[in-house]
């Protein structure tokens, strides 16, 4: 069993407001959603995202369209809450990006790629002092971004990502990992690296989730070592 030390004030706080601004994000998901069903039930049908949004708001103001007066009023109810916790989102989002850029280990976790604002700040609310750690994997163990264990008589085997560990530092790192996979990222991959090697045969989704774990290891050892990000590839042909 591992023990960690407890949470200070200003960890509480700045969780409290990541946290609130996670509930607002559900939230106004909930209600464009609930907008879509109900355009869905009178015939109009649009894909799952909030990126839809602005097709949707186009029919609902739309006087042409065959909508009931009532239908009408109950999606516009709807843009106007999905718009106020927008606002709230973002008013949320700003106070983040301000905390992150008034701390140092904030400023540090930045220098990485696919690390911005919000998963800076998560580390800094959700994790333990990294000191805590023998390693890197430990603390990836704790993220739950490493493979589940089913090894026997010196047979290795291993199975899915266990889950067990922190969700909101984990989640943000795959995204992080995923913003670098994508067309535009990929174009800073340094060719013949590691990660350039998983891409060409390993499916995308295994490639993130492996970056990921391997950026929560990158985070302990700069978190460690008070240093800044240092490519590996850059570092080995140096």
């Amino acid at each position: 069993m591992r023990f960690v030390e407890p949470k200070t004030v200003e960890q509480q706080s700045r969780a409290a407001v990541f946290r609130g601004r996670e509930r607002l994000v559900h939230e106004r998901t909930a209600d464009v959603n609930a907008l879509r069903a109900l355009l869905y039930e009178h015939g109009h049908v649009f894909p799952v995202g909030i990126r839809y949004l602005d097709r949707m708001t186009a029919l609902v103001e739309d006087e042409t369209a065959e909508l009931p007066a009532l239908i009408r009023e109950e999606c516009q109810d709807l843009l106007a809450q999905i718009a106020e916790k927008a606002a709230r989102i973002a008013e949320r989002t700003t106070k983040l990006k301000a905390l992150a850029s008034q701390s140092d280990r904030a400023r540090r976790l930045q220098t990485m790629p696919g690390v911005g604002p919000l998963t800076a700040i998560a580390v800094e609310a959700f994790g333990p002092d990294m000191a805590q750690f023998k390693t890197g994997r430990d603390f990836a163990a704790w993220l739950g971004l490493v493979p589940r264990q089913h090894s026997s008589g010196g047979k290795e085997r291993l199975g899915r990502m266990t889950k067990a560990g922190q969700a909101d530092i984990r989640r943000l790192l795959i995204i992080g990992a995923m913003s670098r996979l994508n067309w535009l990222g990929q174009r800073t991959i340094t060719e013949g690296s590691w990660l350039s090697r998983m891409l060409a045969r390993k499916p995308k989704m295994l490639v993130a989730i492996a970056l990921a774990n391997k950026m929560a290891r990158q985070i302990w050892a700069m978190l460690t070592k008070n240093e800044n990000y240092r490519d590996p590839a850059l570092a080995v042909a140096a």
